[in-house]
Order: C-alpha cells, then sequence, then structure tokens
C-alpha cells in the first residue's frame, strides 16, 4: 500500500466515522434520544473511538508504527472518559487523547509540508520563474 493510498483510505474511515456519529445525533434529534437503549451523544462518541481504533489498525498494517500508537492512544483516551466512573479514569483519558491527538496533528502537519516540497521539486515549482538579471560592472 502507497503512501497516497494510505491517506486516501484514511480520509474516508475518517469520513465514514464522522457521518455515523452525525447519524446518531441527527437519530437523537429528530427521532429518539437513544439507539439501542444508549444516549445518542454517547453512541456517536463511541463512533469516533472506534474511528480512533480503525486507523490504529490502518496504521500499523501499512507500518506506521508511531500513527498507530498515537490513534490507539487517541481510542483508549476515548474509552476512558466514556466509561471513566471516576474523575480520575476520565482525566487519563483526556490526557491519552490530547496526547494522541497532537502527536497525529504534529505528523500530518509535517508529512504534508514534505509532500508539498517533494511535488514541487518533481515538477518543477520554479520553471518559468526567472532570474534577477546579474548586475554589472559599469562600462567605462
Amino acid at each position: 500500500m502507497t503512501a497516497d493510498e494510505t491517506v486516501d483510505l484514511q480520509a474516508v474511515t475518517i469520513g465514514v466515522g464522522t457521518l455515523l456519529a452525525i447519524g446518531f445525533l441527527a437519530y437523537g434529534t429528530v427521532v429518539s434520544g437513544s439507539v439501542f437503549g444508549v444516549s445518542t451523544a454517547t453512541a456517536a462518541a463511541w463512533a469516533f473511538a472506534a474511528t480512533f481504533a480503525v486507523l490504529a489498525a490502518l496504521h500499523a498494517a501499512t507500518g506506521r508504527t508511531d500513527l498507530a500508537l498515537a490513534h490507539g492512544g487517541a481510542a483508549v483516551g476515548w474509552g476512558l472518559v466514556l466509561v471513566g466512573s471516576t474523575g480520575v479514569h476520565v482525566l487519563m483519558g483526556l490526557f491519552f487523547l490530547a496526547v494522541g491527538g497532537g502527536y497525529i496533528a504534529r505528523t500530518t502537519i509535517r508529512a504534508r509540508a514534505e509532500q508539498q516540497t517533494r511535488e514541487m521539486e518533481r515538477n518543477g515549482a520554479n520553471e518559468g520563474v526567472k532570474d534577477p538579471p546579474e548586475e554589472t560592472a559599469p562600462s567605462e
């Protein structure tokens, strides 16, 4: 699997997870406040936790252990927030969510910047840009 395919699959996974969460929230607003006996807001949060878990598995399958651990940590964080019975559990969940999410954001921003640089180099982004004229010594 190439890096471009991984990015495409990641985008689709995030899109599906987001649509599922929005679907739960819309159902809760229009039809009923619960689905399968669970609050629709809770079901939406579990959809995000599942999305992070799936992303962790995808990154693990492609050899990106760092992103697999970050997404897995974020999934665990969501789980702790959702099932935490004490403030300590919830704080631990928020910690995992923040650390994992921060690493994901930092790594994604760097990867996109590197990809743009490679594309510019490959496409010859400087073609057609004229060099400034050289200064010549005045003739006497």
